[in-house]
């Protein structure tokens, strides 16, 4: 059964608000107006960073939230085979694409803020 658009989009909602959570408390000394989750079907970035907020932290965030994405299963592989005390990155490339790196994303909003 399909999940329906009002339920998609409160999933997508509610991811983009964890990872502003997180990056306000990443960065204190930032205001909540600093970093903002935009609404549904707005276009452009699903996070927007004031100034500020893209100083200390300068990343361009894109949330999505669906019920199956293939690369959790290749991280997990990844998280399986990391020895004790390294952080798990994940690099994928499809065809004519670059490549990306797939990290746990608390540990990267924690790391681009200097808090690790």
């Amino acid at each position: 059964m399909a999940i329906k658009p009002q339920s998609a989009k409160a999933k997508g909602r509610n991811l983009q608000k964890w990872v502003r959570d997180r990056i306000l408390e990443a960065l204190p000394n930032l205001e909540p107006d600093d970093v903002k989750s935009t609404s549904m079907g707005a276009g452009g970035e699903d996070v927007q960073l004031s100034p500020a907020a893209r100083r200390s932290i300068p990343i361009s965030v894109e949330c999505k939230a669906k019920k199956q994405i293939a690369v959790y299963r290749l991280y997990e592989q990844a998280v399986d085979n990391a020895p004790p005390n390294t952080t798990p990155v994940l690099v994928v490339k499809a065809d004519r694409k670059k490549p990306l790196a797939v990290v746990d994303a608390a540990w990267f909003i924690k790391r681009m803020a200097g808090n690790e």
